[in-house]
């Protein structure tokens, strides 16, 4: 398998291979070679549908439909390669050459890649483009720099303010503490502020423990298992107790949430009835619901637990055995590789539950959670120690 875009005959050209053959994208314009033009290049595939998009004009075109994953287990190589070996024959359409030119801002999977001298593994023959103080990035939120004799000024957009435009006019004057994030609300023209795991209180000054905790929207925590490594993925479990009134939300995400193709655990609602979603591979996600209990936001404590033996789901709630699926008798895909990584309530803020789950959950929960337990562990995770915004203490009331 491999993806690879390259530059033919001055045309784009995307190329990739799910394990069958090799799909060809090309774009319908050639590239400005003047050295002076930028262009934009967003390329990549959806499932077996690869796209190529040069300066706003996009090309689609479909593998076979039983192909849908990208198995690479090499480096990821920009503007050359360490050997030619490497690269497959049908990667390009004549011998592989080095590029020429100058490229930035780098996205992968939503994730943007520092094209620094430290940042990356390794390179070779690589010089700065920009050769000013300015560069690309260095004024935040579409500033625009300058280059000055003592380095560079930024000229900012109306609601922006700092010397790279990287703060909000709105949370310039802030009172909020060492303890919290300043988040903009432009609608307002004020802010609000977020406040870190183990404190509360409008500015975040108001230290707090629990053992409840409780979401308030654009709340999460973030738990980071500390004995993934030693996890037999094949056999996975998690139960927690949580509360709420709310008919929507994400109660618990096990996973990376990084890209489509993470594994994962999901537990939340939806319509007011309970949702399990498990993804082992290749995004094969089978969503099970349960349509007879509607109770779940009754305002009451439920017991819930999802254990997942290779493609076997099992679902309790309330110690009652609701739901039990194979989710994929080939079994192609049977341990849940998670990456260590759990989110309950919500996401980083910022990141939107419906964008990170792909439309599976709607919104961030409102309620409160306990008791969580990670396969057979004899204790419970200690929520406080986890990384985490906008928990209130859930100990008070029922």
């Amino acid at each position: 398998d491999f993806l690879c875009i390259s530059l033919v005959n001055g045309f784009t050209e995307l190329r990739y291979n799910l394990g069958d053959r090799t799909i060809i994208l090309q774009s319908l314009q050639k590239v400005h070679a003047n050295g002076s033009t930028w262009h934009s290049l967003n390329a990549g595939r959806v499932g077996n549908e690869g796209y190529l998009d040069l300066d706003g004009i996009k090309v689609t075109q479909k593998a076979s439909p039983a192909m849908n994953a990208l198995d690479t287990h090499t480096d990821f190589f920009v503007g050359g390669v360490s050997s030619l070996n490497l690269v497959n024959p049908m990667a390009t359409e004549n011998e592989p050459t080095g590029f020429t030119g100058c490229i930035r801002e780098i996205v992968i999977n939503n994730r943007e890649l520092n094209l620094t001298v430290t940042d990356p593994k390794g390179g070779a023959n690589i010089g700065d483009c920009d050769g000013t103080d300015c560069g690309y990035t260095v004024c935040k939120n579409n500033g625009t720099c300058q280059v000055e004799n003592s380095g560079f000024s930024c000229s900012c957009p109306r609601e922006w303010t700092g010397r790279t435009c990287e703060q909000s006019i709105y949370c310039s004057q802030n009172t909020c503490g060492s303890h919290a994030l300043c988040i903009p609300q432009p609608s307002s023209f004020s802010y609000t502020c977020a406040c870190t795991l183990g404190w509360t209180g409008k500015y975040c000054n108001n230290k707090i423990k629990f053992y409840i905790a409780k979401f308030v929207g654009n709340s999460y925590i973030k738990y980071t298992d500390p004995f993934y490594r030693k996890r037999n993925l094949q056999y996975s479990r998690l139960s927690l107790n949580f509360t709420t009134n709310q008919t929507e939300g994400l109660i618990a995400w096990m996973g990376k949430s990084e890209d489509e193709d993470n594994d994962f655990l999901a537990i939340g609602l939806v319509n007011g009835t309970l949702k399990v979603v498990v993804n082992l591979g290749e995004r094969i996600s089978v969503p099970l619901m349960h349509s007879k209990y509607f109770s779940c936001s009754d305002g009451r404590w439920h017991f819930i637990t999802v254990v997942q033996n290779q493609t076997c789901i099992k679902v309790y709630l309330d110690e009652e055995l609701i739901l039990f699926e194979d989710i994929d008798p080939q079994r192609k895909y049977t341990a849940l590789n998670y990456g260590g990584i759990c989110y309950f309530g919500g996401f980083e803020i910022g990141r939107k539950v419906s964008t990170i789950t792909t439309g599976l959950f709607q919104k961030e929960f409102f309620g409160k959670i306990k008791d969580v337990v990670l396969f057979q562990d004899s204790k419970k995770i200690q929520l406080m120690r986890a990384e985490g915004y906008n928990i209130h203490d859930g100990n008070s009331g029922n």
